[in-house]
């Protein structure tokens, strides 16, 4: 499908049907590799290691996702307004440095992909936590999670219902933000469950909370929602709810507004 809706306007970035399968299929894979804990069923008496396979290949699924996503060639003006948007979700994560929470990339991301839609959501959100990770000397083998969660965060932002508008906008952005924010914490901490809890070895100390190989599925399921409830739920995760839906409430309207005639004025239309 040509990226070109009527004479003179395009879509931010358009999703074609093979960029959408891929994205799909990428999505598929990142999650596997987020909740292998919880699908994996591993012998007990084996020795049990985290995929460092797949983690190496993550990066590699994001480049391809991010190629397709473009291949139909982006135009200038939204290159520039990506780029633009970028920089600021990078300053302000660097500013805000996540403390108790209070990260003020997320609201950016979340008006950005509601206006410019998924494609561009799901590239903002994969771009900002790039440039923020360089910013801040954050790069490690958890950025390609963050940059993917943070892709998905954008990309439902786009998604959601278009009819909406005026205050019940902002009600269902602000709703939106605060899933986001305890959803993007969920799927990080069960990718960083095996790692910082360690994994039960026979004959060896762990934690009541660490991953047990061949345990059934309720019972690591359990171990990671008591780990998530008292490292990050009740703290972090409820701090960056609470910033995502002041900053969506106070800043939404007119960053919105801001947004939106960015957006006329580069002729994009949002599907």
């Amino acid at each position: 499908m040509n990226a070109i809706v009527q004479e003179g306007q395009r879509v931010a970035v358009p999703l074609r049907l093979r960029s959408a399968v891929v994205l799909g299929m990428a999505s598929l894979i990142g999650l596997m590799m987020i909740g292998w804990p919880l699908l994996l069923e591993a012998d007990p008496t084996q020795r049990v290691d985290p995929p460092f396979l797949f983690l190496g290949m993550l990066p590699v699924i994001l480049a391809v996702v991010l190629a397709e996503i473009s291949e139909g060639g982006m135009d200038a003006r939204v290159l520039a307004i990506l780029g633009v948007l970028t920089a600021v979700n990078a300053v302000l994560r660097g500013v805000s440095a996540g403390t108790a929470g209070l990260e003020l990339v997320f609201f950016l991301l979340i008006l950005g992909g509601r206006v410019f839609g998924p494609g561009f959501g799901f590239v903002l959100g994969c771009t900002s936590l790039f440039a923020s990770a360089l910013m801040t000397a954050g790069v490690g083998p958890w950025l390609p999670f963050q940059m993917l969660v943070a892709g998905w965060v954008g990309m439902f932002a786009g998604l959601l219902p278009r009819r909406v508008t005026g205050r019940w906008e902002i009600v269902m952005l602000v709703v939106y933000g605060v899933l986001a924010a305890y959803g993007y914490g969920l799927l990080m901490n069960l990718w960083g469950w095996p790692f910082i809890l360690g994994i039960q070895v026979p004959g060896q100390d762990a934690t009541d909370l660490s991953y047990a190989p061949g345990a059934p599925l309720l019972e690591n399921l359990h171990r990671f929602l008591v780990y998530t409830l008292l490292t990050s739920t009740g703290g972090w995760d409820t701090g960056r709810a609470i910033t995502n839906a002041l900053a969506i409430a106070v800043l939404g309207p007119a960053v919105l507004t801001t947004l939106r005639r960015a957006a006329r004025r580069a002729r994009v239309e949002r599907r």
